[in-house]
């Protein structure tokens, strides 16, 4: 092997999981090397929620890497196949969306993708799913489905588990991995990227390429990345995430508040130092957790926005965290003067989501108004200017009366 190729093979390499196979990736690479051709990376995104958050871009920090190396990134929008509703791991079905919901989630998606992806011409071609699957003939799904076999996609773990616990399998959650290896067959795909859940889905790809004359892609998967609480995977739904539409302070601070033992996973998957340099990060007897912690959080966020602003947000943090300063920077809140309760305060300011929310936040002492504790959600509070509210840490908002 060429050492050329071979050092591609490194970089790509890096974080990988599983790898379907070397040797095809290492002639892929050779051939287009050889041909003077773009391989075509594809990455499929169901827009089942509006935002994406730095979970996804563990993929698409992949997907830049073919990019970097001359490579075209294939984005797919699943507007088609997020109405069928993807069973990878669930242990339940997974309800279908609506095209209104899928459309109105998928607005945003190009822009988010578009802060981590060279999004020029020569490199980035994005496709909706819909523009082909919404085309087949009831005789070419047919014939599509007829690629597969019931005991091949028996074969998925969480449908082995639903089968073994007399649990329900719809007919519909077969089509999903079926449909999804269409997409490879449509846009030609080269490489496929996806999470470890997705590990079934994109193998299926390469059978359904083969059905239709096709050579296989090959498929990379990558970890899921762990969510704040160190325990759940990335989420949204779970709270426990970094959008990449963040404010700068609050993507700081929320990589501030992971633990030591989660640094070398977000280093590792999130950045591109050296694995040496990481070591030398992550080695407490070389480098101070806090002092690692903080180039992670000011490397994430210089990703997203600028140097100068991820500087600032360090600041920032120091300031209100470490020398209990206020914020600078504050949602300015316009209300009446007229008294409110301190649970309907919280919500008018929107930094709680539900009145419980509210309730809890305070039962904890975590609310505070111009730095004075509150306990009695029902307590009333008569709004002045410049008033400051205070929800936890990273939660600030300053009234400003109309």
């Amino acid at each position: 092997m060429k050492k050329e190729i071979k050092e591609q093979l490194e970089f790509l390499k890096r974080g990988v999981i599983e790898l379907f196979t070397e040797q095809e990736l290492a002639k892929k690479l050779e051939d287009s090397t050889r041909q003077g051709r773009q391989l075509r990376i594809k990455l499929g995104l169901d827009p089942t929620s509006p935002d994406i958050h730095l979970g996804h871009t563990v993929v698409l920090r992949k997907m830049r890497q073919f990019q970097y190396l001359g490579h075209k990134a294939v984005l797919i929008i699943g507007d088609y196949t997020a109405r069928i509703g993807d069973p990878s791991g669930q242990n339940t079905t997974r309800p279908m969306l609506s095209a209104e919901q899928i459309k109105e989630n998928a607005k945003t998606y190009l822009d988010q993708a578009g802060k981590v992806l060279d999004t020029s011409e020569e490199k980035l071609e994005v496709r909706n799913n819909s523009k082909w699957i919404e085309k087949l003939t009831a005789i070419e799904i047919i014939q599509l489905v007829a690629k597969k076999t019931v005991a091949q996609m028996l074969q998925r773990d969480s449908f082995k588990k639903r089968l073994s616990a007399n649990e329900d399998i719809f007919m519909h959650e077969f089509l999903y991995p079926i449909m999804q290896g269409y997409d490879s067959v449509m846009v030609k795909s080269d490489v496929e990227l996806g999470g470890t859940d997705q590990t079934f889905n994109n193998l299926v790809g390469r059978d359904i390429q083969r059905a239709y004359g096709q050579e296989p892609q090959i498929v990379i998967t990558m970890p899921i990345l762990v969510g704040l609480d160190g325990t759940e995977k990335m989420s949204k739904s779970k709270g426990n995430y970094i959008g990449v539409t963040d404010k700068p302070s609050d993507m700081f601070g929320k990589v501030m508040s992971i633990s030591d033992e989660m640094m070398e996973n977000y280093f590792t998957l999130l950045t591109d130092l050296s694995a040496e340099r990481i070591a030398e990060l992550t080695n407490p007897d070389k480098t101070h957790p806090k002092e690692a912690k903080v180039l992670l959080g000011k490397t994430i966020v210089s990703q997203f926005y600028d140097e100068q602003t991820a500087q600032k947000a360090a600041m920032e943090f120091q300031k209100v965290f470490a020398d209990d300063e206020l914020p600078e920077d504050m949602p300015e809140i316009d209300i009446d003067a007229q008294p409110i309760s301190a649970k309907k305060l919280l919500l008018h300011c929107k930094l709680v989501s539900t009145g419980g929310e509210a309730k809890r936040m305070i039962k904890q002492s975590a609310v505070t108004i111009d730095g004075e504790k509150i306990q009695d959600p029902n307590i009333e509070i008569t709004p002045k200017n410049n008033m400051v509210i205070q929800v936890g840490k990273r939660k600030f908002a300053k009234l400003r009366l109309r």
